[in-house]
């Protein structure tokens, strides 16, 4: 639908408006004569807005928007056409993606007409993380735009124990564009080399090109042998662009989202407590965490990046409820007196925080601190449990989760890794880091503790045997093959479950955890 008439069409009307009236004057009016009016002139040069070129209106669907203004070229390949029969057949995904994605969505699309990038490059979270902002993937890499720890450090991104930047979305969003304008200008200005760097690295597909020129062969992105993953990437990406612009005739349903913002980004100038922080806005903590995942714990970072991403309708009731609330009262305090056994790592520990923290506040220098001395240390307003989304929570659900008939815990000691643990346990090492939250290549260290999900708890386990956990305390005269006869298991199990691995001896009183067959119990 046009927006206003154009200059041409509006001058024929006036001018025929104007014949019709010089018509009617010319003709005397014998019955009833009467002065005639003035004529009236038209001027037939057409106002500045009248020669305007008729616009269209800009569309209300943001999936619209980006659909108009795709760049980039889709050949007729096999690659392109296996992911382009797969969204086909698979419609329900991407109408959960565009749910995943409406939030968001807007301020990427922002960002990238901005730079006057590609579209395409907005529907990168698609490929990458399905527009799950706390994804985090078998290669160490977290968020929408999934960047490994090392690169989201190269391109600005903070990452510590309170934030990481990596799942927090405007900054994310910022580096990810930041990289591929760097790929881009680095890779002779080749979009399709340049997200083939994004998944690979740049150097991959570097040699891959001068091999190809050293053959004699084409070098265009279709002929480069990469890597089997990066040679799905780029034709997943260009499938998943020709589905957003096609939907309708593949039968795909995007879930419409508005062509307007929906959230604001606010400074708060200092650390916030994300429960005060949801009061203030009038939302539920998990619906704030949920729009800002970058925060890993019970508040924002105390050295910042002190901001907050609000729904449109919640910021400025926020906005005066901050502004009525010092600083000093965004975090509650708690005055600690240091008892016999205790230690920063040990108060931090409990109190849900970090030793640089309670350091910083305390202005404490090296690790001492004093029976009897206080410390101020920064606590959550709330049961920890009622922050759903940070880093403890997401943690224990996933670990929690079944994957089998039996959960063991492991407390990881000196000198082990996934991998020793999980050939201990008879499980691969994707699978322990899965369960784990972690990523296979990832660091563990002493103390962090580990779930194993197995079918088969025991050595003399069967079909028909009836599995039940039990504790059993030490007593004077006892050893791991006494116990172990008693109960009906293996010593190699005892040690398994308890992690007695190295240990010669068990002392009168240590508890054990065994897993036994209630109904071959020696008695």
């Amino acid at each position: 639908m046009k927006a206003k008439l154009s200059a041409l069409s509006l001058a024929l009307i006036l001018s025929g408006c104007q014949t019709l009236n010089e018509q009617a004057m010319s003709e005397p009016d014998t019955a009833n004569a009467q002065p005639q009016p003035e004529q009236v002139v038209v001027d037939d040069q057409p106002s500045e807005q009248e020669a305007q070129l008729d616009v269209a209106l800009p569309p209300k669907d943001l999936w619209e928007r980006i659909g108009n203004q795709m760049q980039l070229d889709v050949p007729d390949n096999k690659r392109i056409e296996r992911f382009r029969k797969w969204y086909k057949a698979n419609p329900k995904h991407l109408e959960i993606v565009s749910q995943r994605a409406e939030p968001y969505l807007y301020l990427i699309v922002e960002e990238v007409e901005r730079r006057g990038l590609p579209m395409e490059l907005a529907l990168l979270p698609v490929v990458e993380s399905s527009f799950d902002a706390f994804a985090y993937s078998h290669g160490a890499a977290a968020g929408l735009w999934q960047f490994t720890s090392p690169m989201g450090k190269h391109f600005g991104l903070k990452q510590n124990w309170w934030y990481d930047g990596r799942r927090d979305v405007p900054a994310a969003t910022v580096a990810a564009l930041d990289m591929m304008e760097y790929l881009y200008n680095k890779l002779d200005n080749n979009w399709l080399y340049a997200l083939a760097a994004y998944n690979t690295g740049e150097g991959r597909v570097f040699r891959a090109i001068k091999k190809n020129k050293a053959a004699g062969k084409p070098t265009d992105f279709w002929s480069l042998k990469l890597p089997k993953e990066t040679e799905r990437y780029v034709p997943q990406l260009l499938a998943a662009a020709d589905a957003v612009r096609n939907a309708q005739a593949y039968g795909i349903n995007l879930s419409p989202i508005a062509n307007e913002p929906v959230v604001r980004q606010i400074e708060i100038g200092s650390q916030i407590d994300l429960a005060l922080a949801a009061d203030m806005a009038d939302m539920s903590v998990s619906d704030l965490h949920r729009l800002n995942p970058g925060y890993n714990r019970w508040a924002t970072a105390p050295d910042g990046p002190h901001t907050l991403l609000l729904p449109l309708d919640k910021a400025d009731g926020f906005e005066t409820a901050l502004a009525d609330t010092d600083s000093t009262e965004r975090v509650s305090w708690l005055r600690y007196k240091v008892k016999p056994g205790d230690s920063l790592s040990v108060i931090a520990k409990r109190y849900h925080t970090r030793v640089g923290t309670i350091q910083s506040v305390n202005d404490i220098k090296g690790n001492m601190i004093k029976v009897g001395q206080h410390l101020l240390i920064p606590v959550a307003a709330k049961d920890p449990e009622l922050y759903p989304f940070s880093a403890d929570q997401r943690l224990a659900r996933k670990q929690s989760t079944k994957r089998a008939d039996y959960k063991l815990e492991h407390q990881v000691k000196s000198g082990e890794s996934l991998w020793t643990i999980a050939r201990a346990n008879n499980v691969k090492v994707s699978q322990l880091a899965s369960w784990n939250s972690i990523a296979p290549k990832d660091t563990i260290r002493p103390g962090q503790k580990l779930v194993i999900w197995v079918n088969r708890i025991s050595e003399k386990q069967d079909k028909t045997s009836v599995m039940r956990q039990i504790s059993y305390k030490v007593r004077n005269g006892d050893s791991l093959a006494r116990i172990a006869k008693k109960f009906s298991v293996s010593v190699s199990d005892l040690v398994r479950w308890n992690q007695l691995q190295g240990q010669k001896y068990i002392q009168p009183g240590q508890g054990l955890t065994l897993y036994v067959d209630v109904t071959k119990i020696n008695s």
